[in-house]
């Protein structure tokens, strides 16, 4: 079993909004509660501590030989079946992948390279290995980049079912 927490992917931006917001509040209080930067600055420094403290942060990713999970403290989000894994696009070169779980509320990327997303995984090389091993090959298709898979798809005829 491997498990991988969600980590802000952002934390440096998230960090520096904290540091000048606060400095811009702590400056605007000390010459008189000037009311312009007392006010940009509490809402940066409300931002930028939402974005570190957001619930995000707490969900996890949970692999083994029968699935992929991803749950928070308090409930299961999505558990899938390596057998009902509609596909894996991946990358072996920037070790991102997407696995289609058939809707979106149960698929899940794990960032990379070319793959931007708003978080990032705990050991993400590792799941991206794990993922890769546990899905059978006919359902793992490579491409080096998001847009080169969605061209892909486009370029393809849709099955008549």
């Amino acid at each position: 079993m491997s498990k991988h927490r969600f980590l802000p992917r952002y934390r440096g931006v998230a960090w520096t909004a904290v540091v000048i917001s606060g400095t811009l509040t702590a400056l605007a209080a000390a010459i008189g509660f000037v009311a312009v930067p007392l006010a940009t600055g509490a809402l940066g420094l409300a931002a930028g501590a939402a974005y570190l403290m957001s619930p995000t942060w707490k969900l996890v990713v949970i692999a083994d030989d029968d699935g992929l999970e991803v749950s928070s403290p308090r409930r299961r989000r999505f558990r899938i079946a390596w057998g009902d894994v509609v596909k894996v696009t991946a990358s072996p070169t920037a070790h991102w992948c997407f696995v289609d779980g058939g809707t979106p509320e149960h698929s899940l990327l794990v960032p990379g390279d070319g793959a931007p997303a708003p978080y990032d995984l705990e050991n993400r090389p590792a799941l991206y290995a794990f993922i890769i091993a546990h899905v059978p090959a006919d359902k793992v298709e490579l491409a080096e980049s998001l847009e080169q898979a969605k061209q892909a798809a486009a370029a393809t005829p849709a099955s008549s079912g």
